[in-house]
């Protein structure tokens, strides 16, 4: 049994690294490979002891309690063992495809988000129906196979080796305790050499460190790092740390047992005439990469590019979104809190009152009327109650908007825009945040209705792409969302001439072109900001930062003098020049992962000026710090508040 389940993920593995092999990186050698292979097969030792156990375990009983029904209950539990396995492996692939990682604590965020959206996604987008059938076909074969093996009785020289005899049961025991130790400790025979999924990404690629983790192990992983999230014990920093790093992260002297006293600021004064209307827009998927002058010769982001080039805009591309789903996007705008091993959308303490940082109560102080506008339902990740609570007068979503076509996520983009567009009060000061869906898988918009010039795209694409029709249908939507964004901006600008737009993608690290893109194509997000007053140099050419700094630069370009505001974000305007999220930081310069013990940074420019890394990892710490403690318990920096805290 250990040997079949160990046999079944190694060549699953090595399956899924050649059908993929697409995503290895050009620097990977067939060394990292081998090495793949080896680690793999050591770290299934744990997958298959753990399926050998429960068939173990549930026959044992079954032949305590119910001798005449063992054979009949341990072919159900191996029958049950390789059906999960083979469901899992069918869904490893598109899975892949879209987060660029085996399954991870997103696969357990599933009931937080809309379940029927969802699954009428995974039919249309991901052919559900297709891949189960395939899946529980596999199952059948394993299992066929399983029962040859079973029955299988080879003729050998171990047949010496009886059980009645004393050689036999000594051979036995040592042969159950080596593989009960590799078992438990992954493929070793002590726990300093032990294999772990934390441990297990010994490659120089990317793609090979996560198919080393097979599936069962790459599902522990996700429950594990659920549990730390739901536990909010991923982070252990004490009050005494985080009043350090409040002071050195906001350069204040004074030491006080209230965080909001390191995060209250005060505005400079104003960049641009106050605008009466704001807009701003979170893009679905609206990716930095498109923007680049390397893909220039697709045209799916030729609209922005030209609100970009006006003399009313400026840019920057040296941001990164707050975490790996949308739903971070939106905390980070509206709470101003970064991603930090908090799920705020679920937590009462986000529904009993507006945070001091929270964006919409600071734009309303300034006089304006708050409003949030989603394409999809109100039930999302509670969306429509969590803005509430959080300040916002008005909430609206696809409920509101009459006879809107969309997919199950949302209407098109072209109905939300309308809708925001007429449904702003001209004279009446108004702060909107648009969140559209339209770039978001199953992707329905009718593209050659819309006018995209599918063939131009094709032309663009490198050989080896241009008969994926999947990611031609994908460049089609980020078009679509970039031309109704371009349309949207330059229709409210004439109907509101006095208005001030802010453009940020919610993430990026869905799919690019190239299978093994840098660091900051991956991950990097765009700002945009456009209006009346706005020119070129009002964000600084180094600037940098993260969604929680959107609002703080929002407030620094329209706030009166020593208007008081709190933020834990600082504004770009300010020279704010570094960003982090959930795993990774930017600067102006570079980009690099942050859970490292020594960082690797990646030139975005090709410049390579010197790195403060103590500042650097300070500045993280202390985001991450605040955004972990101050939602949870408060303003108030008291060790007794997580006295009985686990972890």
């Amino acid at each position: 049994m250990f040997l079949f389940f160990l046999l079944v993920t190694c060549l699953f593995r090595l399956f899924f690294i050649g059908w993929m092999h697409e995503y290895i990186s050009r620097a990977a050698e067939w060394q990292d490979v081998s090495t793949a292979l080896w680690v793999g097969l050591k770290l299934s030792c744990k997958s298959a002891g753990c399926l050998t156990l429960f068939s173990l375990v549930g026959s044992g009983l079954a032949n305590v309690f119910a001798p005449q029904r063992e054979a009949f209950v341990r072919q159900i539990l191996n029958g049950s063992s390789l059906l999960v396995l083979s469901i899992l492996f069918a869904a490893r692939f598109p899975y892949y495809r879209q987060f660029h990682s085996s399954f991870n604590q997103l696969l357990f965020n599933t009931l937080n988000d809309d379940v029927y959206a969802l699954g009428i996604s995974l039919v249309q987008e991901f052919y559900l129906p297709v891949r189960l059938a395939a899946a529980f076909l596999l199952a059948f074969l394993l299992y066929r196979l399983l029962r040859l093996w079973l029955a299988w009785q080879p003729r050998c020289c171990f047949g010496v080796f009886s059980f009645a005899k004393y050689w036999g049961r000594a051979v036995f025991l040592l042969l159950l305790y080596f593989l009960v130790t590799v078992a438990t400790f992954g493929g070793s025979l002590n726990w300093m050499t032990a294999v772990d999924w934390e441990n297990a990404g010994v490659t120089r690629d990317a793609f090979l460190n996560e198919a080393i983790l097979d599936d069962v192990q790459a599902v522990w992983r996700g429950y594990t790092m659920n549990n730390r999230l739901e536990a909010c014990n991923g982070l252990n920093f004490d009050a005494e740390q985080i009043r350090a790093l409040s002071a050195e992260l906001t350069h204040k002297t004074v030491v006080s047992d209230n965080i909001d006293v390191y995060l209250a600021k005060k505005a400079q004064g104003p960049l641009v005439e106050k605008p009466q209307q704001i807009f701003l827009i979170i893009g679905e998927s609206y990716a930095n990469w498109p923007l680049l002058e390397k893909y220039k010769e697709l045209h799916i982001a030729d609209g922005m590019k030209g609100i970009i080039a006006a003399a009313d805009s400026d840019y920057c591309g040296s941001i990164l979104p707050n975490g790996a789903s949308t739903v971070s996007a939106v905390t980070g705008i509206v709470t101003g809190f970064a991603d930090a091993n908090l799920y705020l959308t679920t937590m009462p303490e986000a529904f009993a009152a507006p945070y001091s940082t929270a964006s919409a109560p600071q734009l309303a102080r300034l006089g304006y009327q708050t409003n949030f506008w989603y394409a999809g339902p109100s039930t999302w990740e509670r969306i429509g109650a969590f803005t509430l609570a959080q300040g916002y007068d008005r909430f609206y979503s696809r409920g509101d908007f009459a006879e809107a076509s969309g997919s199950v996520w949302g209407c098109d983009d072209e109905y939300l825009y309308k809708a925001v567009l007429d449904g702003v009060t001209p004279g009446v000061a108004s702060f909107n945040v648009v969140l559209n869906v339209s770039n978001h898988s199953p992707f329905t918009v009718d593209l050659d209705k819309a006018g995209f010039d599918r063939q131009a795209v094709i032309d663009a694409l490198p050989a080896a792409e241009k008969q994926d029709e999947a990611l031609i249908k994908q460049l089609g939507h980020f078009w679509y969302e970039d031309k109704m964004l371009t349309e949207f901006i330059q229709r409210a600008k004439a109907k509101y001439p006095d208005s001030l737009f802010i453009v940020i993608g919610d993430h990026a690290d869905r799919y690019n072109i190239d299978k093994t893109p840098s660091l900051y194509e991956r991950y990097a997000i765009p700002l945009v900001i456009t209006g009346r007053g706005v020119h070129k140099g009002i964000l600084p050419k180094h600037a940098a930062g993260s969604q929680i700094d959107i609002v703080p630069t929002l407030l620094e370009l329209i706030a009166p003098p020593d208007f008081s505001y709190c933020s834990l974000g600082q504004s770009l305007t300010r020279g704010n020049a570094v960003g982090v999220n959930y795993g990774f930081w930017i600067t102006g310069d570079y980009i690099g992962k942050a859970d490292v013990a020594k960082f690797e940074p990646e030139s975005i420019r090709g410049e390579m000026p010197a790195l403060d890394e103590a500042a650097l990892r300070d500045y993280m710490d202390a985001v991450r710090s605040i955004s972990w403690w101050r939602p949870k318990y408060g303003p108030v920096l008291d060790a007794a508040l997580t006295a009985n805290r686990v972890g």
